[in-house]
């Protein structure tokens, strides 16, 4: 009973023992009540030493030691915060609504702060929000960051609390990322809505294919656009009645794929015209073009053409220690729809019914080694080449010339070839 009792007392005048353990969610103005009035006592004491910088400091990352440090887990339903105050002590921890409204009311009567969250599929609009609130906004990016696998305990409370310390004393080692304007956020979601459609499809045509099978038939080859055709007249009547809804949704698919497909020209043509500059290289369509240039956004974002290639994954990981230095497979970081695109245009490069260029020799050759995947080395070395060239040609403008365009590029502009 003593030892109860001594706990008791101890935990009475202690803030950070009165808080649970399990989030709590609590309402924006609660919290905001509470978190004014810790501020005012801080304040009235001393402050830390301000660290004066120059001016071309100021625009780069450095620890925030002289203000809020909040610290954002989202989540699907419910997001995880912890603010710290001035000298990193925790003012505050709880849930908030994954919702526009409560996160605009929860960062609104907040004093001006930098807030850390990590990329994922809310972070692009609650960015917006709270930059819009004059907020110091770092999206963090947990590919380039420390694995968390490591940590023996993981969880949206804990996550929120390392965000919210990185950011304050280290902010460059959340490799902090841009993201894309809402327009061109939303004309990149007519690209990603057709790839949810093709693949749909395809999944239904391997699905008939496969249950033809079982029926010791078998369907023959022909495009995704006329396969509901054929594959009505070479199905087996026994199982006409039973395929036939799965036929009638591909065909409904095939016509709303090229229905996304006119979009996506006007886009291009119209709003979207440098996408021309890209289609000069066969085998790069007006899908491929616009997803290159809404993914990049702006060419300028490259300080050199090769950086293309580690930023779309089309390079080797690379996890060298001492003398071990293993061959592994390329990153894939970066998005993933658009390297898929470049991969498909390097296939069709290499294919019987690419023309002769550079990038074709240049993938021949490759091939020509041999070995057990030659042929997928070569094409991810083509797309990575691709993806080089078409930045090249966005940023230069230039004419493309198919074979010999190598030295015609070096000539322009040495520092971006």
């Amino acid at each position: 009973m003593k030892k109860h009792s001594n706990s008791a007392k101890k935990c009475e005048p202690s803030i950070k023992c009165a808080q649970p353990r399990v989030s709590v969610r609590q309402d924006s103005r609660e919290v905001m009540t509470e978190l004014v009035a810790q501020l005012s006592k801080q304040l009235d004491g001393e402050r830390l030493p301000v660290v004066e910088l120059e001016d071309e400091g100021r625009s780069a990352l450095c620890p925030n030691l002289n203000g809020l440090t909040v610290g954002v887990d989202l989540g699907d339903q419910w997001s995880n915060y912890c603010i710290l105050g001035l000298s990193g002590e925790t003012l505050s921890e709880g849930q908030i609504a994954t919702r526009r409204e409560e996160i605009a009311e929860f960062f609104q009567g907040m004093a001006i702060s930098r807030v850390v969250i990590e990329v994922g599929t809310h972070s692009a609009w609650v960015r917006e929000v709270i930059a819009g609130l004059g907020h110091e906004v770092l999206v963090a990016n947990p590919r380039m960051m420390e694995s968390s696998k490591r940590r023996r305990r993981k969880n949206d409370r804990i996550d929120a609390r390392k965000l919210a310390r990185l950011g304050r004393v280290d902010p460059k080692s959340l490799y902090p990322m841009q993201h894309r304007s809402s327009q061109v956020r939303a004309d990149l979601l007519v690209l990603r809505a057709r790839d949810a459609l093709v693949a749909s499809r395809t999944e239904l045509i391997n699905t008939v294919r496969a249950l033809v099978k079982t029926m010791g038939g078998r369907l023959s080859s022909c495009s995704s656009v006329a396969f509901w055709k054929k594959a009505e007249m070479e199905i087996p009547t026994e199982l006409r009645e039973t395929l036939q809804p799965l036929l009638r949704m591909i065909a409904t698919l095939n016509e709303e794929i090229k229905s996304y497909d006119q979009k996506i020209e006007k886009l291009a043509s119209e709003k979207y015209r440098h996408t021309q500059l890209l289609r000069q290289v066969t085998g790069v369509g007006p899908i491929t073009a616009l997803a290159y240039v809404l993914t990049l956004e702006t060419p300028l974002r490259f300080a050199r053409s090769r950086d293309v290639g580690p930023y779309l994954g089309l390079v080797p990981k690379q996890e060298d220690s001492g003398d071990s230095q293993p061959q592994l497979g390329i990153s894939k970081a970066g998005d993933q729809m658009l390297r898929k695109l470049l991969v498909g245009s390097a296939h069709y490069i290499l294919g019987p019914f690419g023309p002769d260029t550079d990038l074709r020799r240049f993938g021949m050759k490759l091939c020509e080694r041999g070995g057990k995947n030659a042929k997928k080395r070569a094409v991810v070395a083509v797309a990575r080449k691709l993806a080089v060239l078409l930045h090249r040609l966005w940023v230069s403008g230039e004419i493309y010339v198919p074979l010999g365009y190598t030295s015609t590029a070096s000539t322009a502009q040495p520092a971006a070839a």
